[in-house]
């Protein structure tokens, strides 16, 4: 098959600079081209990378583009101009996944040859669904997701399917090596990990976690923890900014001792964040995006690695996260939140037996979004859309 991927207009691929979307389709264009598929991908212009290029068999694009901005008219329109940009430069094709907000508009309208339009929301829906058309499928990363899609246009519900989003099961399920001075020192005996990797943004749910963690330090016979936080925190990365990083590590210090307080530069290079997660024993994930999470990559990233995810009570962590089976769950919602994030975290560093059954249900359940087989089920579905 001729399969074209359609990156975001503001971050690069290779994913230098992080996202998981750019991630993502990345590391799923090498696995198509490996079976012997043409794979073009087409992201943004970069000053490290040529416009043109073939990497790891897949042919690389990179077109003018945009950084991102915290207003999101402007994201907008810069979607818009990027999307037809896009569009004049689309290859024929057998199928298309785009990953902008305009070009399913009109792309399947205007451009049949560019193959059949394959959507993959990277954040909730927020009315676009409604604007699209002769689309082949949607592929939901969770039920909760699927839900929106469906609730926008009701006459999208036979082509959505509920996929999850694939994770390098492989590479984090094993002991990869990183230069020490980007890790966290190892632990001393008997103390515990938690960690939070991510976007240092609001709507992580960090001053949640910020103000839960005095409280967690007053619970009586815990062992000895640490905390280890990494992520960037700029808005082209998707961050709340210098401000809102320097806010939060100002709390920290207040609440930890410096000697178990470790802040991590922020980190793109895979094995290097699979290092860093294999370092927790507990990922402390407490988003409060109810509009925003569409699935998890990193708790489920945090899992393959061996930590027990202690999450929100977001419906998209649902499909994957069970409360007390494979992990811990709070109700974020609550006039009580910090505490009851206190309390699972507390529950998570006390009990080690509860810890390591958690981790070890934990790192099972994800397999199933381990990049060669999440690919082969999508080419499996791409074949038969095809055919259709």
């Amino acid at each position: 098959m001729r399969i074209t991927l359609v990156n975001g207009f503001f971050l690069p691929v290779p994913p230098v600079s992080g996202g998981s979307t750019e991630k993502t389709w990345f590391a799923l264009g090498r696995e198509f081209a490996a079976r012997g598929h043409e794979v073009t991908s087409i992201s943004r212009q970069w000053h490290a990378f040529p416009d043109r290029e073939t990497l790891h068999g897949v042919h690389h694009l990179r077109l003018k583009g945009y950084d991102h901005h915290r207003d999101v008219r402007h994201n907008l329109l810069r979607d818009l101009f990027w999307s037809w940009r896009v569009f004049r430069a689309l290859p024929p094709a057998d199928i298309v996944v785009c990953n902008a907000v305009t070009l399913p508009m009109w792309l399947g309208r205007l451009k049949p040859s560019a193959g059949r339009v394959v959507v993959m929301p990277g954040r909730m829906p927020k009315g676009q669904y409604r604007r699209y058309a002769r689309l082949a499928r949607v592929l939901a990363p969770s039920s909760f997701v699927r839900d929106r899609v469906v609730e926008e246009n009701p006459t999208l519900a036979p082509i959505v399917r509920v996929t999850g989003y694939p994770i390098d099961w492989t590479l984090l399920s094993s002991s990869p090596s990183a230069a020490p001075h980007v890790l966290p020192p190892p632990a001393e005996p008997g103390e515990v990990t938690l960690g939070f990797a991510g976007r240092l943004h609001r709507e992580k749910g960090l001053e949640l976690l910020a103000a839960a963690l005095p409280l967690l330090r007053q619970q009586p016979g815990l062992p000895p923890w640490r905390f280890v936080l990494c992520g960037p925190s700029d808005i082209a990365r998707g961050g709340s900014g210098a401000e809102f990083r320097s806010q939060l590590i100002g709390q920290l210090s207040r609440i930890i001792p410096t000697s178990r307080l470790h802040l991590l530069d922020p980190q793109f290079n895979e094995r290097t964040l699979a290092s860093i997660y294999r370092a927790f024993d507990v990922f402390c994930y407490p988003s409060l995006a109810e509009q925003g999470e569409t699935f998890g990559v990193a708790v489920a990233e945090a899992m393959a690695a061996g930590a027990v995810p202690v999450v929100s009570n977001l419906a998209c962590f649902r499909d994957f996260v069970r409360h007390g089976e494979n992990g811990l769950v709070f109700d974020h919602q609550a006039a009580d939140a910090p505490a009851r994030l206190a309390a699972a975290l507390g529950r998570a560093i006390q009990d080690a037996a509860l810890r390591q059954q958690l981790a070890i249900r934990a790192r099972a359940e994800v397999r199933r979004y381990d990049f060669p087989v999440f690919a082969e089920a999508l080419l499996a579905d791409f074949a038969a859309l095809t055919r259709s």
